[in-house]
């Protein structure tokens, strides 16, 4: 019997993730990466989480950490970040948070809560391609949504009427988007979420980034710009917002959180009962004490670092490319975005970088829902020092120049 063919037809929609591949070329010889979009290890609190492990597994604890728990999170944590959120203008409780196995694990289950299939999902071209692995176990079409411009609202009910759905949300991440490294404007969030108003659409914020700004004025997340127009009720808001630990604190212990109204919540828990009943408590005891402990300090650290290696990038990219390359200017984040002159392929391009100057980056179709893109790539630069980075955009270069 072939089991592949009781497959579900959802299955024809899921596709091995090109970062998680790339990132097995690392162990190579020699080989420079600017693939992976990951936090560099050396600058892991990893004494502090040594010390809040060894805490969770102490006889007054252990009872605790290691026992089963209940679905919506670790109360301290929550009540943490009930703290953390107001600090960005979003007043909630513990009620509003649930703790969810790293933000990745929030855009799966909201794909399960929002999206049937033939539903529409209004995301960015490009967007985080981990999103749109996420949705598309839930069988949407996508649609292109305009930030910065006239809002095609009425194209876009027409649209998923049409496909024999509806528009069920605006996905989008608005600090240092993953892969381009840009920011949406004030204006831009505010015409996202009167376009969700019009459609009666949710918004889900993805504000992986949200802690890294280098420079410039921090712009408020949607949800509090929501909240800031209907008097502070976090009950009659259609913005879910997702956190996570994974690009301040540790990427490996997969603790995230959504903020959203307490319906919204209350049925994710639901989700989270029937996936894995809980996030490993004893994560989120350890993560809660390094939180209490070193968060604001941690990332002001971070800022400094990841801010110098950005630098280190645009001054390599302005120094190494060739005309008709151009690139983003991220104030924040972990991302680079390039566009190669027309007619270009990230894909061949990376071909050929490999194989002759040992580097590696993304190629940019796989963030687009359409697979358009093909003459973008996504450069990272948060695990790299600046040496390296130099290199690394030097050898990238040279391929350029030899195709162009």
């Amino acid at each position: 019997m072939a089991l592949s063919a009781q497959f579900a037809s959802r299955i024809g929609r899921m596709k091995a993730s090109e970062i998680r591949e790339l990132l097995k070329l690392l162990d190579q010889p020699g080989m420079l990466s600017f693939a992976g979009g990951i936090p560099d290890p050396a600058l892991f609190p990893a004494e502090a989480f040594a010390e809040a492990f060894q805490n969770a597994l102490s006889p007054a604890h252990q009872a605790q950490s290691l026992q089963y728990s209940v679905s919506e999170g670790y109360l301290p944590l929550r009540e943490w970040l009930a703290t953390y959120m107001s600090k960005l203008g979003v007043t909630c409780g513990p009620e509003h948070i649930l703790i969810t196995s790293g933000s990745q694990q929030a855009l799966d289950y909201l794909g399960k809560l929002f999206l049937s299939p033939g539903d529409t999902a209004l995301v960015g071209w490009p967007t985080y391609l981990g999103a749109l692995a996420a949705f598309n176990a839930y069988e949407p079409r996508y649609d292109r949504l305009r930030a910065g411009e006239n809002q095609p609202t009425a194209h876009y009910a027409e649209a998923a009427k049409a496909a024999g759905g509806r528009v069920k949300f605006a996905y989008l991440s608005p600090d240092f988007a993953n892969p381009t490294g840009e920011t949406m404007t004030r204006a831009e969030r505010l015409q996202v979420l009167a376009t969700a108003e019009a459609l009666d659409a949710a918004v889900i914020e993805d504000a992986a980034y949200q802690d890294l700004r280098f420079d410039g004025a921090a712009v408020p997340p949607i949800l509090t710009l929501e909240l800031e127009r209907n008097g502070g009720d976090i009950e009659s808001c259609r913005t879910i917002y997702c956190g996570t630990f994974s690009k301040t604190l540790s990427p490996g212990l997969r603790v995230g959180w959504l903020v959203a109204a307490t319906p919204v919540v209350q049925q994710l828990v639901l989700m989270k009962q029937a996936s894995d009943l809980h996030s490993p408590t004893i994560n989120q005891i350890a993560t809660c004490q390094v939180a209490e402990q070193l968060f604001d300090a941690h990332v002001d650290t971070l800022r400094s670092v990841y801010g110098r290696r950005r630098d280190a990038m645009l001054a390599a990219l302005e120094a190494h490319m060739p005309e008709g390359v151009i690139w983003t200017k991220p104030e924040g984040g972990m991302f680079i975005w390039v566009t190669l002159p027309e007619g270009m392929s990230g894909a061949e391009l990376l071909e050929y970088a490999l194989s002759r100057e040992k580097v590696a980056f993304v190629p940019g179709q796989a963030f687009y829902a359409d697979a358009t893109g093909r003459n973008t790539l996504r450069l990272s630069f948060s695990n790299s020092n600046e040496a390296t980075i130099e290199e690394g955009v030097a050898r990238l270069g040279r391929v350029i120049r030899s195709m162009v």
